[in-house]
C-alpha cells in the first residue's frame, strides 16, 4: 500500500512558478513509477508529466513542455513538479500517482494509487 501526499499548490498570476510535492508512504517508492496528472473543471484527468523508478525515463505533456520539470528524491521518498512560465490553461487540480513496475504510464487507469490533489489556479 502507498499513500500520496500533494502540497505546493496555490494561486500564482501567469508568468509566475509554483513547485509541487508528493510525499509517498511506503519503503517501495523507488520501485514505483511516478505520475503528475490535472483535472480542470468539466474536463478529463489528463497526463502532465511521468518519471521511471530509476528517473532515468521522463515523459511531458505536449503543452507543459519546456515550462514545467518532474524529478524524483528516493531518499526522500518524493516527487516534484517544478512549474515555471505558468498560463491561466494551467488552472486544475495536481494529482499525484504512482504505479509498480517499469516505464512511464500515462494513462490514469495505469497507475494504482493516487493522492487527494492540490489545486493550482493561474490568474490572467
Amino acid at each position: 500500500q502507498v499513500q500520496l501526499v500533494e502540497s505546493g499548490g496555490g494561486l500564482v498570476q501567469a508568468g509566475g512558478s509554483l513547485r509541487l510535492s508528493c510525499a509517498a508512504s511506503g519503503r517501495t517508492f523507488s520501485r514505483f513509477a511516478m505520475g503528475w496528472f490535472r483535472q480542470a473543471p468539466r474536463n478529463e484527468r489528463e497526463f502532465v508529466a511521468g518519471i521511471s523508478d530509476s528517473g532515468a525515463t521522463i515523459y511531458y505533456a505536449d503543452s507543459v513542455k519546456g515550462r514545467f520539470t518532474i524529478s524524483r528524491g528516493n531518499a526522500k521518498n518524493t516527487v516534484y513538479l517544478q512549474m515555471n512560465s505558468l498560463k491561466p490553461e494551467d488552472t486544475a487540480v495536481y494529482y499525484c500517482a504512482a504505479t509498480p513496475g517499469v516505464g512511464v504510464p500515462t494513462r490514469p487507469t495505469e497507475y494504482a494509487y493516487w493522492g487527494q490533489g492540490t489545486q493550482v489556479t493561474v490568474s490572467s
